[in-house]
């Protein structure tokens, strides 16, 4: 929490809020005694609090600091997370099994058939995914099936994703906003441990503290078959399941990424039975050779 609250500190320039930023100045953005006097709180009281010798601090000092601070939405709820973790954080989804789908959520992805959509875990992992979405992606390798590994620890995403420093910011805020709700998750622990050892970028923009919800946006790919792809994206939380959300990327109707993925959709279908073929089942009348 400590962390959070200086980093958040750190980003707020002083003249901003109308304090002469001086030649003595030898922190990055505010001081305590300045953050605390825009609070209304006493300069003793933030530090405890900052410290994490505060747990009973109420909501409406909190929201005080978070007006501050600047925080958006997700940074107070954030902030609330840190402060009463035993009371705010969320039980970790069925342990630390990997989870189940119910088998109407794959059936329902299979007939999106013209945008690729898939169900990520509250470990990032790609739990579930239609056959567009893995023309997109190609998740048949280990470290494509987990957001978190494919944007780090794949040396080819730098080229997949255009917009790469966006991308892996964003997945480590989305990936501490996770870790925060759910402290006791050994699966999601591990995999923030894993990238911190193999991913300089990761340890560097973990050390940012920022937090994210997955929620909409653009993406922007540069897939090695098709070219470069612009597209809506949608995350929706899957009813009944805790942390799990639906995922679908919605190009332009009409657009060129449009016609890319039909494209990709006409090669990702399956070959026809070549006995149906020969047989002439399903061809309409004109279709059938000649006897």
């Amino acid at each position: 929490m400590g962390e959070f609250l200086r980093t958040r500190r750190a980003r707020i320039a002083p003249e901003s809020v109308g304090i002469p930023r001086g030649d003595r100045r030898r922190v990055p953005g505010l001081r305590r005694d300045e953050l605390a006097r825009l609070a209304g709180v006493s300069v003793e009281y933030y530090t405890r609090l900052e410290q994490g010798r505060s747990p009973n601090v109420s909501d409406s000092v909190l929201e005080a600091i978070a007006a501050a601070l600047s925080l958006n939405d997700t940074e107070l709820d954030h902030l609330r997370t840190l402060v009463r973790p035993t009371r705010r954080a969320r039980p970790s989804p069925r342990g630390a099994s990997k989870p189940k789908l119910r088998p109407t959520v794959q059936a329902m992805l299979d007939q999106l058939d013209k945008l690729p959509a898939f169900v990520l875990g509250p470990t990032m992992d790609v739990l579930a995914h239609n056959k567009l979405a893995d023309a997109l992606y190609d998740l048949t390798g280990a470290d494509s099936r987990n957001m978190a590994r494919h944007t780090f620890l794949d040396p080819k995403a730098r080229d997949f994703y255009v917009k790469w420093p966006e991308v892996a910011r964003d997945t480590v805020a989305v990936l501490r906003l996770l870790a925060t709700r759910h402290p006791d998750n050994t699966c999601l622990a591990g995999l923030v441990g894993e990238l911190a050892v193999r991913s300089q970028e990761f340890r560097e923009l973990w050390a940012h503290h920022d937090v994210k919800e997955k929620s909409f946006g653009v993406k922007e790919l540069n897939h090695p078959l098709v070219g470069h792809l612009t597209m809506g994206y949608e995350s929706l939380p899957l009813p009944g399941e805790q942390d799990m959300l639906l995922v679908m990327y919605v190009p332009e109707p009409g657009s060129a990424a449009a016609e890319k993925l039909a494209l990709l959709a006409s090669w990702s279908l399956p070959e026809p039975e070549q006995g149906l073929a020969d047989s002439g089942v399903g061809l309409g009348p004109a279709d059938r050779p000649e006897e």
